[in-house]
């Protein structure tokens, strides 16, 4: 095999590698979902992975899909579980992965602007104190069932 092509091979074996390390925050699962169409709220869940090695934190979301957005969670009051507006985001450690899950954190849209229609796609807007904004496309997901022991946040 002579210099040159083995030097252009090495380099597109790297190239694709080389891309992922550059890119502090990995984000893979997503789904939205309301619990109808004329819900008037609906919620992302997003899997988080820190690749960088250094802490981050998710500290705000937006998307046109909705009014308002916030990152909440669940917490247990007096045996009810209410949801609850987490103003300081969501830590990433480094090397760690967050999976955003019902029932646990979430990303909460109030006054959606439309309906989630099953297999549409909803643009959101994730801000991280140290990897900065990263926008991505979440697939609307109606028939998704939670994991077993979850809570039914956006269930009909």
């Amino acid at each position: 095999m002579s210099f040159k092509l083995l030097s252009a091979a090495l380099f597109a074996a790297v190239l694709p590698l080389a891309a992922f390390a550059g890119e502090a925050i990995k984000i893979t699962d997503s789904y939205a979902r309301s619990a109808s169409p004329a819900a008037k709220t609906g919620a992302a869940f997003i899997t988080l992975m820190n690749m960088s090695g250094e802490d981050d934190r998710l500290i705000d979301a937006a998307s046109p899909a909705a009014k308002r957005v916030e990152l909440h969670t669940h917490e247990m009051q007096d045996g009810i579980a209410r949801m609850i507006h987490v103003e300081d985001g969501f830590p990433v450690a480094a090397g760690e992965m967050i999976m955003m899950e019902r029932g646990g954190q979430h990303v909460m849209m109030m006054g959606l602007t439309g309906a989630l229609e099953q297999g549409a796609m909803v643009p959101v807007t994730l801000t991280f104190e140290k990897a900065g904004e990263i926008e991505v496309m979440v697939p609307v997901d109606l028939e998704r069932k939670p994991a077993a022991g979850h809570m039914g946040h956006g269930d009909s």
